[in-house]
């Protein structure tokens, strides 16, 4: 059974950081593309930030300088670093997994106050 379980939302102060993780099992870890996705009330879902197996990346315009991805293949977990949150970043954070399949986890908030 895959399992991807998000951990690190929470509340933060415009111009703070969090850090999220997500802990996968039931995949070869190693082997996935995994990325960060989120989802703002009345928006659609959309691509944060993605780490390829050799360890290449990709982010979205608007968090590109602010964001990091990694990955710690020993651990199957990948993690998004945010510095400088701006009350835009407001929304759910979701993990996904990318092989052959595509996974999903629960979601974490993430609320940037102003």
């Amino acid at each position: 059974q895959v399992q991807l379980v998000e951990s690190g939302g929470g509340l933060v102060q415009a111009g703070g950081s969090l850090r999220l993780s997500c802990a996968a099992s039931g995949i070869i870890f190693r082997l996935n593309v995994m990325g960060w996705y989120r989802q703002a009330p009345g928006k659609q879902r959309e691509l944060v930030a993605v780490i390829s197996s050799g360890g290449s990346t990709n982010y979205a315009d608007a968090v590109k300088g602010r964001f990091t991805i990694s990955r710690d293949n020993a651990r199957n977990t990948v993690y998004l670093q945010m510095n400088s949150l701006k009350p835009e970043d407001t929304a759910v954070y979701y993990c996904n997994a990318d092989r052959i399949t595509a996974y999903w986890g629960q979601g974490t908030q993430v609320t940037v106050s102003s």
